[in-house]
C-alpha cells in the first residue's frame, strides 16, 4: 500500500475521531487507489490509531473473495459510491453528534453562521424511513441520492453522515463545517 497515503488517512483518522466523528467501532474512511480498487479500514478497526494493518485493499472489478468479509460494514456504500461517481476520490461514514442529532428532528440543515452559509449552503437529510432493512438499501438509496446531486454530503436521519471528494482536506473541512454549523443552531435554539 501506498505508505504516503496511509499516513494521510492515519492524520485525518485520528483528527476526525478525537472530534467525535468517527465511534469506537462505527465509521469508515476509504481512499480509491485505482480505477477498480481502493482501501478501507478492515471490521472492528479503531480508527484513533490506524496504520497499514488497519486496512484492506479491495478491486470490485474482480470476483469478490474472502477479503471482502474483513472489511468494514460499510464497504457495499464505499464501492458503490466509487464505481458510479469517478469524481469520489475519498470516502468517509461518520457520525457527528450535533450533525446526527440534528437530523432526527428536521430535513435540512441550512446554517446561520458564516463558514457554513459560504461553504454548505444547505444540506439536504435524508431520511431512510425503516431501519429494519436498512443495510441492505443503503448504497443503493445513497449513490441514487448522489448521482442526483451535485453534493458530496448527504446527511442521513439517525444514521450519520456519508461523504466524498477528490481532496481528502476539503472533505474533512466540510464534515466540520456541518457539524459545527448544526452545533450552533442548537444551542441558538436553546437560547432564543
Amino acid at each position: 500500500m501506498d505508505s504516503y497515503l496511509i499516513e494521510q488517512i492515519k492524520h485525518i483518522s485520528h483528527s476526525m475521531f478525537q472530534k467525535n466523528f468517527f465511534g469506537v467501532f462505527h465509521g469508515s474512511i476509504s481512499a480509491k487507489t485505482a480505477v477498480n480498487s481502493f482501501i478501507i479500514n478492515k471490521k472492528e478497526t479503531i480508527l484513533d490509531d490506524v496504520g497499514e494493518s488497519c486496512f484492506i485493499n479491495l478491486n470490485y472489478s474482480k470476483p469478490k473473495d474472502y477479503r471482502w468479509n474483513e472489511a468494514s460494514a460499510d464497504v457495499r456504500i464505499h464501492e458503490k459510491i466509487y464505481r458510479l461517481l469517478p469524481s469520489a476520490k475519498y470516502i468517509s461514514y461518520t457520525m457527528p453528534p450535533y450533525a446526527t442529532a440534528y437530523s432526527l428532528s428536521h430535513k435540512e440543515v441550512v446554517p446561520e453562521d458564516y463558514y457554513g452559509h459560504q461553504i454548505l449552503d444547505k444540506v439536504v437529510i435524508y431520511d431512510p424511513k425503516d431501519f429494519s432493512d436498512w443495510h441492505k438499501r443503503a448504497a443503493y438509496e445513497i449513490t441514487s441520492f448522489f448521482k442526483k446531486s451535485s453534493d458530496h454530503l448527504l446527511l442521513i436521519k439517525g444514521f450519520g453522515l456519508i461523504s466524498y471528494d477528490r481532496d481528502l482536506t476539503e472533505m474533512v473541512k466540510k464534515v466540520a463545517i456541518l457539524e459545527n454549523s448544526c452545533k450552533l443552531l442548537t444551542i441558538g435554539a436553546v437560547i432564543k
